[in-house]
């Protein structure tokens, strides 16, 4: 199973500027990943102006990356704001080879610190999806550090675990450490995809990466504007937890 981590600076609050950044680095993408997997409310940046960039299932982000999955034959993990009614999500949406939405994560723990939570609603539901026929864990930024959400994963007996983040580089540290430890103590490849540049706020230096069941770094890159393809063998998820079936042993969750 090929992944891709695209990792890039989006271009504050203009959608169609990033669309065309995006464009570009997917150019020679056709037929060689079976997942893409974009950052955190990926054609915005992290903003929380959710009134005037939320949208529904026929917004144009919704749109494009249905699209985009549709036209590179792979399938799509992506970042949106949306709207239900009155309230707002930071939201990632999975769409499979043909463009069709297949999961739709709604972030649990909005960053309360940088005032998230009071422009984002909270959602209660994780989600499972299946990316590439495995088992898929969905998780967005700030939802890292709460390792019962990935616990319940894990109970779940997911193999892939994914986070889509604007994590800045003050904190870049906690970010690999915390990748590599939901990895280890769920058994399952944990990928994280973080963006690069800066917004009114923040600098971010990426570091996206993937770990393999056992905590080993599978690939990364630092503060680059790439796609990142990486090989995932499923294989390790059952081999790991056959071998060291500590997740047997759950006892509190």
């Amino acid at each position: 199973m090929v992944v891709g981590l695209l990792q890039y600076a989006p271009v504050w609050e203009n959608i169609e500027e990033n669309i065309l950044e995006i464009e570009d680095l997917v150019r020679d993408l056709r037929g060689n990943c079976d997942l893409l997997v974009f950052p955190e409310m990926t054609l915005t940046g992290f903003t929380m102006n959710a009134s005037r960039f939320a949208e529904e299932i026929d917004g144009i982000g919704t749109r494009y990356f249905m699209n985009l999955a549709s036209r590179l034959n792979t399938e799509i993990i992506s970042g949106i704001i949306e709207r239900d009614g009155i309230d707002f999500y930071n939201s990632l949406i999975h769409y499979d080879k043909s463009g069709i939405i297949r999961a739709r994560y709604r972030k649990i723990h909005p960053f309360s610190h940088g005032e998230e939570d009071r422009h984002f609603s909270a959602s209660r539901e994780p989600v499972i999806t299946r990316c590439c026929e495995i088992r898929t864990g969905l998780s967005i930024c700030y939802d890292l550090r709460f390792p019962e959400l990935y616990r319940l994963y894990a109970k779940e007996r997911v193999g892939i675990m994914i986070n889509i983040a604007n994590w800045p580089v003050q904190r870049i540290e906690h970010w690999k450490v915390l990748l590599k430890a939901r990895a280890i103590e769920n058994q399952a490849f944990m990928i994280g995809v973080n963006r690069i540049g800066t917004d009114p706020n923040l600098e971010y230096t990426g570091y996206s990466a993937a770990f393999d069941p056992m905590g080993n770094l599978v690939e990364t890159a630092d503060d680059e504007k790439k796609v990142i393809l990486l090989e995932i063998e499923t294989g390790l998820i059952n081999s790991t937890r056959n071998h060291l079936p500590f997740l047997n042993d759950i006892k509190l969750i």
